[in-house]
C-alpha cells in the first residue's frame, strides 16, 4: 500500500492524490489547476494514465480545484464510481456543467479573435458539457457516517469538514494482508467559528492524516469583526457614489457574503442600495443550500425551516442573462455587485473590472484565498496595473482584503484539529498538502513544535508507504 501525490502537493490548486491498495488505485479528488492560463491549460490536460484507469474516486467537496477535472477523466475513459456526499453531487451537477460551458465559450471567443488576427492557432475546450454530464452520472451519494465498501480492502466513511456545503473529511479504512490502516484526508478543512456551517468533526483511531495547509502561516481575524469591516467599506464607497464589487466563488463565499449583508440589514447598518448577484451559478447554488439545511448551522437551518431566508438581504436582484449583466456593467448606479469567479480568472467579474478598476470611487472586496499568478492575487498585491481580458488596466479602485470570511482553517484551526485527531487515535504521520511553500513550511514547524512524531511535506510524484 502507498499514497502518491500529484496535484495540490506543492501548490494549492489541482487536488489529486492516489491511494494504492493491492492491485488497485483509489483517487482522492481530481481538481483543476488554477493560475497562469497557459500553464493551467497544460497541467489540466496532463491527466496521468493511472488516474483514468483507477478503480474509483472519492471526492471531498465540490470546489472546482477539487472536482473540476473529473470530466477530463471520463473523457479519457474513466468508468469508475465517484463517491461523494449528497449535497456535493447536487452542487457538481450545476458546477461542472457551468465549467464546461465557460470553457466552450472561452474557446469560441479565443478562436474568433485568432481568426480576426489572421492566426491559424485554435483552442479546444478542456471538456464539453456532455463530458461533465457523464461525470455526474458516475457519482454515487454516500451520507456522512455511513461506512461504504468502495474497493477490495477499502471502506469509505464521510465526516463533516465544515468547509462548504457537503464538504467531507474522507476516512478510508485500508486492509491488506490482515493489517488495517486508517487514513483521513481533510480535503479543505473548515473553521469552527463560521456562522453558516456545522463545525468540523474529530475522527477517532486515525493512523495517517492528510491535511490541507492553505493558511498554515497565518491567523484569520476574529469573525466577529468582519461585519464591522464590511459595513464600513460599503458605507464609505456608497458615500463616494461608487460601487462595491465582491468577486466570489459561487459555492460558499457568495452565500457567506449574502448572509453577512442580511446580518447588516437586520442590525440597521446596510445602506439602502441595490444588491446584484451577477452569477447564474451562484443563484443555482444558493437554492441548493436551501435544499440541504441538515448541513448548516442550527440557527441557519431553523431560519430556512421557518421560511426566513438567510440569503435574501433587501433590494437583492438576481442577474441571470448576459444582456442584463451588460446593462449592469454600464449603468453606473451606486450598488453592491457580487459576481464570479472567486480568483478573478474568468466569469462576469472580469467584465465588470473593465470599468470598475479604473474608478477611484469604487471598491473591490477580496474575501477569499487568491492563488499565485491569478488576477485576484495581483489585486491583493496592490499592483498599479493589471491585465483584464488581455487589456492592461490602471487600478484606481480601493482594494480591500477580508480574510475573515475565508472558509479555510487558519494555522490555529489546523493545529487544534491535528492535536485533537491525534488525541483521539494513534496518528503516527501527518502529511501536508494544498499549500504554497511558505504556508506549508510554517505549519510543518508548528506541528513539530507540538510534538507530532512525523510531519511530511508532500511533493508531486512522491510516495508514502502505508
Amino acid at each position: 500500500m502507498y499514497l502518491e501525490f500529484y496535484g495540490a502537493a506543492d501548490e494549492v490548486t489541482g487536488s489529486l492524490h492516489r491511494v494504492h491498495v493491492g492491485e488497485i488505485d483509489v483517487l482522492l479528488d481530481c481538481g483543476l489547476f488554477q493560475g497562469r492560463r497557459a500553464e493551467s491549460n497544460r497541467l489540466n490536460r496532463e491527466v496521468p494514465r493511472w488516474a483514468s484507469e483507477a478503480h474509483c474516486l472519492v471526492l471531498s467537496h465540490a470546489h472546482l480545484d477539487h472536482s473540476g477535472n473529473i470530466p477530463s477523466l471520463t473523457r479519457r475513459g474513466f468508468e469508475g464510481n465517484v463517491y461523494c456526499t449528497p449535497p456535493t453531487r447536487d452542487l457538481c451537477s450545476v458546477m461542472l456543467r457551468d465549467a464546461a460551458m465557460l470553457q466552450e465559450q472561452d474557446a469560441r471567443y479565443l478562436n474568433k479573435r485568432a481568426q480576426r488576427e489572421g492566426s491559424s492557432e485554435r483552442v479546444e475546450a478542456l471538456y464539453t458539457v456532455e463530458d461533465a454530464q457523464k461525470a455526474v452520472s458516475q457519482m454515487i451519494s454516500v451520507p456522512t457516517h455511513r461506512p461504504m465498501p468502495v474497493a477490495p480492502g477499502v471502506t469509505l466513511t464521510f465526516h463533516n469538514a465544515g468547509h462548504v456545503l457537503g464538504s467531507a473529511l474522507v476516512q478510508l479504512d485500508l486492509m491488506e494482508r490482515g493489517k488495517r490502516t486508517r487514513l483521513l484526508f481533510t480535503g479543505d478543512l473548515g473553521r469552527e467559528e463560521l456562522p453558516l456551517l456545522k463545525k468540523p468533526e474529530i475522527v477517532p483511531d486515525v493512523d495517517l492524516l492528510i491535511t490541507e495547509s492553505t493558511y498554515g502561516d497565518r491567523l484569520h481575524p476574529d469573525i466577529r469583526t468582519i461585519d464591522d469591516q464590511l459595513a464600513a467599506i460599503v458605507e464609505s464607497t456608497i458615500e463616494r457614489h461608487g460601487r462595491v464589487y465582491i468577486p466570489t466563488f459561487a459555492l460558499e463565499r457568495a452565500q457567506e457574503v449574502l448572509f453577512a449583508l442580511e446580518r447588516l440589514h437586520e442590525a440597521g447598518r446596510l445602506p439602502d442600495v441595490p444588491i446584484y448577484i451577477d452569477s447564474p451559478l451562484a443563484i443555482a447554488i444558493t437554492e441548493i443550500y436551501k435544499l440541504h439545511p441538515e448541513d448548516l448551522a442550527e440557527d441557519v437551518r431553523q431560519r430556512i425551516l421557518d421560511r426566513n431566508d438567510p440569503f435574501s438581504p433587501p433590494r437583492l436582484t438576481y442577474v441571470s442573462d448576459v444582456a442584463a449583466s451588460k446593462r449592469l456593467q454600464t449603468s453606473g448606479e451606486p450598488c453592491i455587485v457580487i459576481a464570479g469567479s472567486g480568483m478573478c480568472e474568468g466569469g462576469r467579474i472580469v467584465h465588470h473590472f473593465g470599468r470598475a478598476l479604473g474608478d477611484e470611487r469604487s471598491s473591490v472586496v477580496i474575501v477569499g484565498f487568491m492563488a499565485q499568478h491569478t488576477l485576484g492575487r495581483r489585486l491583493v498585491e496592490r499592483r498599479s496595473k493589471v491585465r483584464v481580458l488581455g487589456v492592461e488596466r490602471d487600478v484606481h479602485a480601493h482594494i480591500h482584503v477580508l480574510n475573515g470570511l475565508s472558509a479555510h482553517a487558519d494555522q490555529a484551526d489546523i493545529l487544534r484539529f491535528v492535536r485533537e485527531t491525534a488525541r483521539a487515535g494513534r496518528v503516527t504521520r501527518t502529511v501536508l498538502v494544498h499549500g504554497e511553500e511558505p504556508a506549508r513550511d510554517a505549519l510543518h514547524a508548528k506541528l513539530k513544535e507540538a510534538g507530532m512524531p512525523e510531519v511530511i511535506r508532500s511533493q508531486k510524484g512522491a510516495r508514502v508507504e502505508l
